[in-house]
């Protein structure tokens, strides 16, 4: 019975898309417009879940009442997709993207 002799790794260069700034970029978290929900709940919930001020937290309703979206917080991808979990629990329109 013969053993194979043992073979060196081969070196292999990363992908483009892997390099370390492309996964250190954040995640924006979304909250979308819709025709639902009062503005007054919007600023609470955004005090509520990011800790936002009164004036920050209605200058971001307002944006997404006016321009339909608005960026609410950025960060990690785990981080991110567990806000938008909770946006959704409280029953407000969110997604994940970079920009």
């Amino acid at each position: 019975m013969t053993t194979a002799a043992p073979v060196a790794p081969e070196r292999v260069d990363r992908p483009a898309g892997d390099e370390r700034g492309e996964r250190d970029r954040p995640w924006d978290v979304i909250v979308w417009n819709d025709p639902v929900t009062l503005m007054s709940y919007v600023v609470f919930v955004l005090r509520k879940l990011f800790g936002h001020d009164e004036p920050t937290a209605v200058k971001l309703m307002m944006r997404v009442h006016r321009e339909g979206r608005a960026v609410v917080a950025s960060g990690p991808r785990e981080k991110s997709e567990m806000d938008v979990a909770r946006l959704h629990a409280h029953g407000l329109q969110a997604t994940l993207a970079r920009d």
